[in-house]
């Protein structure tokens, strides 16, 4: 069982306590609890096995904006667990190494275990039952550092993905290009497989969206000229194009952040 000690008011600690005082299967993370920074044991016969500062946090109500960016705060994180309590040094030191990551984002998990799964269930992509779905399941993104683009998708069912640099500069560079190029690198590749199953196409781009909803329906007659990232949405339409003959379910969906979703 791991507590965040930090997120319980008091109430629920008070309930906890009596259970952790005659359990030793537990680990606890906290902020150091003791004046100027100093440890201080949150409950009786408990030990620290960890401490470090570290971008291991994600910033205060991340879940609103779906950004995936970790903070790094001015308390340190400790992790504790019960004195008569024993766990083995490999998996003290990747709690130490875990509280001392510097990676800017946080990586996705994929665990089987049930409360993983019930975490799942009330993600954003979960509340949509996008992990049922019976079909294929695509995340894109794409993103565009100084003039550099790149696009990239991740294939649920199946736990792959694919990516690519797109293009030169000079062809013209834009967030909403390298989404586009995302889109089409998945479409792509669920034409490569060939197995007729219906698919969700998930992005976080609004601009995607709204520049394919133009060739959706009857009667609408929009046009490439004056479109800047025309020779990917030409691929694009004629990928749905196909996928509509055959009589594929194609569904288009935004997400707030595909890297934190799924």
């Amino acid at each position: 069982m791991v507590i965040n000690w930090p997120g319980l008011n008091d109430k629920k600690k008070a309930e906890l306590i009596p259970t952790l005082a005659i359990t030793d299967n537990w680990i606890l993370l906290t902020h150091p609890l003791g004046t100027r920074n100093k440890s201080q044991p949150p409950l009786k016969e408990s030990q620290r096995i960890a401490r470090a500062e570290g971008k291991c946090s994600r910033h205060k109500g991340w879940w609103r904006e779906g950004k995936d960016e970790l903070a790094t705060h001015s308390m340190t994180t400790e992790v504790w667990i019960k004195s008569r309590g024993q766990i083995p040094e490999a998996t003290r030191m990747a709690l130490q190494e875990a509280l001392e990551v510097k990676n800017t984002k946080d990586t996705g998990s994929f665990g089987t275990e049930d409360l993983e799964e019930i975490h799942r269930s009330g993600t954003e992509a979960g509340l949509l039952g996008i992990y049922n779905f019976p079909g294929a399941v695509y995340a894109t993104d794409g993103s565009n550092d100084k003039g550099v683009m790149r696009a990239g998708y991740f294939k649920l069912d199946e736990h792959r993905g694919g990516c690519c640099q797109l293009g030169r500069g000079e062809e013209g560079n834009s967030s909403n290009r390298a989404e586009l190029g995302a889109a089409c690198l998945a479409l792509e590749d669920a034409k490569r497989k060939q197995d007729r199953k219906p698919i969700i196409l998930l992005s976080d781009s609004a601009c995607f969206l709204s520049s394919s909803q133009k060739w959706v329906g009857e009667g609408k007659t929009p046009s490439m000229h004056g479109n800047p990232d025309a020779d990917i949405m030409r691929d694009i339409v004629q990928l749905l194009r196909e996928r509509i003959e055959q009589g594929l379910l194609t569904i288009l969906l935004r997400l707030r952040h595909t890297g934190v979703t799924l």
